[in-house]
């Protein structure tokens, strides 16, 4: 997860954040800088979703986009930091959508979420995405913390230590997270099933 650099990522949030002058250019300009791994990024969620799905990895990257841009009030930390929010922006968008489908039809919204990233649970590979987002919106009430390192790692991809220097922890929290996270996690699916 490295196409643009660390550092012109990181120099391009603070003055998004800093000169509301140019926040327009800085934006454009970040966009820019993140749009390819943003879209891999895309593409990976994007792979479980049913052939006729109506919403296209390019459109899932430009919704997600929009959102972090217009969060006025972002403490953006790090280039790590802004792609941990766009992988819950995009699950965010995912869900949305999810549910609006539903809405419109009866039990239309389901989309099944491979969980192959969540070693342990071989026996849950697909998931219904609003399940999914119902167990990790009751994991985030009982620990937060545990609740990001999960949504970092399977929706954003990253590395135990992407998600430490995220999160501001040691790299043994997120091991240790990781673990009680896909205990708990597994039986959550098991009730489910």
């Amino acid at each position: 997860m490295s196409d643009g650099s660390d550092r012109d990522v990181t120099a391009i949030l603070r003055e998004l954040q800093e000169d509301p002058d140019r926040a327009r250019e800085a934006a454009n300009r970040l966009f820019s800088a993140v749009y390819s791994e943003l879209r891999t990024l895309a593409g990976s969620l994007m792979q479980e979703e049913r052939p006729s799905h109506t919403l296209q990895a390019t459109a899932l990257v430009h919704e997600a986009y929009l959102r972090l841009v217009d969060v006025k009030s972002a403490d953006w930390q790090s280039r790590a930091h802004f792609f941990g929010v766009a992988a819950r922006a995009m699950r965010q968008v995912l869900v949305d959508h999810a549910r609006q489908r539903a809405a419109a039809k009866r039990g239309g919204g389901q989309r099944h979420v491979a969980l192959d990233s969540l070693v342990g649970l071989a026996a849950f590979n697909e998931i219904d995405l609003l399940a999914l987002d119902h167990i990790l919106t009751r994991l985030h009430e009982m620990d937060e913390r545990m609740a990001r390192v999960v949504e970092y790692r399977v929706f954003a991809g990253m590395t135990v230590g992407e998600v430490a220097h995220v999160l501001g922890v040691s790299v043994r929290t997120v091991y240790d997270d990781w673990r009680v996270a896909k205990m708990w996690l597994s039986r959550e699916l098991a009730e489910r099933s």
